[in-house]
């Protein structure tokens, strides 16, 4: 496969187009890779919809909890969608040219599903806090209204700040390349390829993900923290082990999805390396949305029963 690049150092304007490199590097392993990537979308996919239904038809999941865990199973379809089928389309049909638009496009649902995340994952922290901090008042705190303005507040605050950033990173002008070196239209590698000093739109970049990744991700320590000191002042053994094992998912899943979403966007841009921001891209775009559905449903017993209700049904 030929790839056109585009060098316009003086007429950067005429890049309209984009070509994403993905996997290109490695011609002998398409088949594989596109094997490999379709298996992962079937199991997102089943797997997080089947969250969705049991949380939805079983009456003994109709908590506050299982409200959000199927808003988050709901939103990591929607997350993995922006990226996967094209990397399918891509490596099926090794055609790797993107439009502007369409790369924008990808890249500012991206952003705005991200934030969501974030977002979401606070608000879980924040229902677990309640839930074992202040127990009594739980059912009354975390009302369906509530719950209700907590899921829509995750799902919509996002979207302003991410459409201004976008808009803002594709009003720069592209003349090192058009080529970029990913498997989707990410910050990073769209930041490298514009012209002249960028230093501005890196620190709306860090800005942003103070805002989006950093400052959730302390809501959720301090949730922990507290929760933590309540367990540990439990009388009983198995209390405190009740407690632990209903947390101990959620904090899995922030772990792996904040620790890798750091790394990628709180570095500096010098610092970036194509591999490792590939590497890092696929472990929270991809392997964490295929193992959130594992990790809730076989550490919760809650779950496992209405797994096995269902089953039986059928």
């Amino acid at each position: 496969m030929k790839y056109t690049e585009i060098r316009e150092e003086h007429n950067a304007s005429t890049v309209t187009q984009f070509l994403l490199l993905g996997f290109s590097d490695l011609p002998d392993l398409q088949g594989f890779l596109f094997g490999m990537f379709s298996i992962m979308y079937l199991i997102i996919l089943i797997g997080n919809s089947f969250i969705i239904v049991i949380t939805r038809i079983d009456p003994a999941l109709q908590k506050p909890m299982y409200f959000f865990l199927a808003n988050f199973s709901s939103l990591e379809i929607c997350y993995v969608s922006v990226t996967l089928p094209r990397i399918l389309f891509n490596i099926a049909t090794q055609e790797r040219s993107i439009s502007m638009l369409s790369c924008a496009t990808q890249m500012c649902f991206f952003l705005m599903l991200g934030a969501t995340e974030c977002f979401l994952l606070a608000v879980m922290s924040y229902d677990r806090y309640v839930a074992i901090c202040n127990p009594l008042n739980y059912q009354l705190i975390m009302n369906p209204t509530k719950c209700t303005q907590l899921a829509a507040g995750s799902w919509l605050g996002g979207i302003p700040v991410q459409i201004g950033q976008t808009c803002q990173i594709f009003s720069l002008n592209f003349c090192n390349s058009n080529q970029i070196n990913h498997f989707f239209c990410d910050l990073p590698p769209i930041l490298k390829l514009a012209c002249g000093d960028t230093s501005v739109n890196e620190l709306s970049v860090y800005l942003v993900a103070m805002l989006f990744v950093a400052f959730p991700f302390m809501l959720i320590l301090a949730s922990y923290t507290k929760i933590i000191a309540t367990i540990l002042r439990l009388p009983t053994a198995t209390g405190r082990a009740k407690a632990f094992s209903t947390c101990s998912s959620h904090l899995l899943v922030v772990f792996l999805f904040f620790g890798s979403a750091t790394v990628t966007y709180l570095r500096p841009k010098s610092t970036h390396s194509p591999g490792i921001d590939k590497l890092l891209s696929l472990f929270y775009t991809i392997v964490t949305p295929m193992f959130n559905p594992l990790i809730y449903s076989l550490r919760n017993k809650d779950v496992i029963v209405a797994m096995r209700k269902l089953l039986l049904i059928k």
